[in-house]
């Protein structure tokens, strides 16, 4: 079957021929509840059912890691796949054949074209390491060989091979891709005759693939000569090392099943922690681990990541990096958010590779069951730099302690961990403590601004007015107060029940074009259910969620979240809400028109006064008409 596009026909008649509660139930146990399904969310890891399911709209959410859609976005989130992706598995499943119209190499778009580009070299590279008669090609299977990455791992993996010399140009060129295409894909680079030469040459390759299994990078080590160990892609449109794995494609469903993440610091060592049985292993790409590393751990491991560090003088750095990463998320106040990082330092100065070598399978699984939480992990070797001897030493390695703690130091947690620091150093507790008290919170660099993030985080121009500050280099909004909370909440839950109940919301088309909304994502969502609701007035939730997502990319989220309360029909909910955004609208008009008239000492004669006046009324008599819900 060609890939490419599948019409919108094929994509409603899987969507019609898909049960939301059979789909659930494939993965995990559902219940009835009322109108309502219920089940653990087979997205993280929970003992209380908080998955809901209403099959009358065929859209779920997830009140515990706050995530909801349709179908296709739980296929989608589960398996890692892009929505065509989520529309073929749904298909298969029903037993529907689609048709795609194929795509020609001029219509491919770009991503898809340097990904073939990837690909293609990736296929070139293997085939020169498994057939290659060169002296290099040997080479790098004698290498492989010698570190017990023979046999059917180069297959698996896809090893390669990469001999230089303008040969992957010359490949690509063959198959109809341009100098430009390859070298924004980051396998070529200008030359100083003109022209593009190879990146790698004389390197084994080992190809970097996304969680859907695609190539969309390389790590090439040297053979022999000069230059780095390890050459990496660099940043492409297609590959940002913060937000990739290495082995994740291979990981994921182990880390399912066991309910564990193991990350290690190389692509040998991921093979070799595989190839040894324990294959929820990945790596991180020269990075530590960022936040985007960790939501993509957790929506396959549910809550538990093992970080391995080796035990030579980078895994000792490395070590530090690490340490960045602690934050409310591993706190108990972070709730079903909750991430439980705990880590290891292999001894002798081992790898995870030397490791198995000389210990084997079970000693390594053993360890990483055994791990200590990353916190404690770090205040002891913290602690290690230090003479404890010394009345000075003890001084100096409290405060490199306490550090650790500073991302949490208002948590229950930092304080039971800095009781344990006053401990091992013979200290008074509430000293060490109070000094907990009167540490400032790290400014660290946020690595998560590339994040497109939900509505739910997405600061408004309306909020960054309000104030701001500063926060690890990036610009955070103001607390919210109570007033804005409930308004942001309001307009969450009309919002939802528009999409959910599109015929009962089309009387209430007015209020999604003159609402004023607090968040620009709100706005965004309002203004595509408020077009989709014009164009097509048989939309089902599913095709107005879809089409909302295409704008916001958190809106399944804030769409799924909303229900009609008990003893309330759909159409009363959405008035009530739509009359309470109404009535916000009024009071911010009313408490600018007083401004305006205190600014000006209005004397109660100017036509600002009168207008106050007026809306006054206008707004008690709302106030009035405005019935409670249920």
């Amino acid at each position: 079957m060609a890939r490419g596009l599948i019409s919108q026909e094929d994509v409603q008649k899987v969507r019609e021929a898909t049960d939301l509660v059979e789909l659930v139930a494939e993965r995990t146990q559902v219940k009835r509840k009322g109108r309502d399904f219920w089940a653990c969310c087979p997205l993280h890891q929970e003992k209380t059912p908080s998955f809901k399911i209403d099959p009358s709209t065929q859209l779920w959410h997830c009140f515990g890691c706050d995530e909801g859609g349709s179908a296709f976005d739980l296929v989608m989130k589960l398996d890692d796949l892009s929505f065509p992706e989520a529309v073929r598995k749904l298909a298969e499943r029903a037993h529907i054949e689609i048709t795609e119209s194929e795509w020609d190499g001029r219509t491919r778009t770009k991503r898809q074209r340097l990904k073939d580009v990837c690909r293609e070299s990736a296929e070139f590279f293997h085939l020169q390491l498994m057939r290659g008669k060169g002296k290099g090609s040997a080479g790098a299977r004698e290498y492989l060989s010698g570190r017990g990455l023979g046999g059917d791992v180069p297959k698996k993996w896809m090893l390669g091979f990469a001999p230089g010399g303008g040969s992957l140009v010359a490949h690509l060129r063959g198959k109809g891709f341009s100098e430009d295409e390859m070298v924004e894909a980051n396998v070529a680079v200008g030359s100083r005759s003109g022209g593009v030469r190879d990146r790698f040459f004389n390197r084994v390759m080992f190809p970097i693939c996304d969680a859907q299994g695609d190539v969309i990078a390389f790590g090439g080590r040297i053979m022999e000569g000069d230059g780095p160990k390890y050459l990496n892609s660099q940043e492409t449109p297609v590959f940002h090392k913060s937000d990739v794995l290495y082995g994740l494609h291979l990981a994921k469903a182990t880390m399912t099943s066991t309910g564990t993440a193991i990350v290690t610091e190389g692509y040998t060592d991921v093979i070799a922690m595989h190839k040894a049985g324990l294959s929820n292993a990945v790596a991180a790409l020269g990075t530590a681990l960022t936040r985007s590393h960790v939501r993509m751990l957790a929506r396959h491991a549910g809550k538990r990541i093992v970080y391995i560090f080796d035990g030579d003088s980078a895994g000792q750095r490395a070590t530090e990096r690490a340490l960045q990463f602690i934050d409310e998320s591993i706190t108990p106040e972070s709730g079903a958010r909750r991430m439980d990082v705990c880590a290891l330092c292999l001894p002798d100065g081992m790898d995870p590779a030397e490791y198995l070598a000389s210990h084997g399978p079970e000693e390594m699984r053993a360890l990483v069951d055994s791990a200590e939480p990353l916190i404690m992990f770090g205040i002891k070797r913290r602690l290690e730099r230090h003479d404890m001897s010394s009345i000075e030493g003890r001084a100096a390695a409290l405060m490199d302690a306490l550090d650790v703690l500073a991302p949490i130091k208002d948590s229950i947690m930092a304080k039971e961990y800095a009781k344990e620091i006053a401990f091992m150093l013979k200290l008074d507790e509430d000293d060490v403590v109070g000094r907990l008290a009167k540490l400032k919170p790290p400014k660290r660099y946020d690595d998560d601004l590339r994040d497109k993030g939900s509505a739910r985080t997405e600061p408004s121009q309306r909020q960054q007015g309000q104030g701001s500050l500063l926060q690890g280099g990036r610009t955070m909004p103001a607390p919210m107060s109570v007033a804005e909370a409930n308004r942001l909440k309001s307009e969450r839950e009309f919002l939802g029940l528009v999409a959910q109940h599109p015929v009962d919301a089309l009387g209430f088309a007015d209020a999604l074009a003159s609402s004023r909304w607090h968040d620009e994502a709100h706005l965004r969502i309002a203004q595509v259910l408020s077009e989709t609701l014009m164009n097509k007035l048989d939309a089902s939730p599913t095709e107005l969620i879809e089409a909302a997502t295409g704008a916001v990319e958190g809106a399944p989220a804030v769409l799924t979240a909303a229900s009609v309360p008990e003893g309330c029909d759909a159409a009363a909910a959405i008035r009530f809400f739509a009359e309470e955004l109404a009535i916000g609208d009024m009071e911010e008009d009313l408490a600018g028109f007083r401004r305006e008239v205190r600014h000006e000492g209005d004397s109660g004669e100017t036509e600002a006064f009168q207008r106050m006046v007026q809306m006054q009324e206008q707004l008690s008599a709302a106030k009035k008409a405005h019935k409670p819900l249920g």
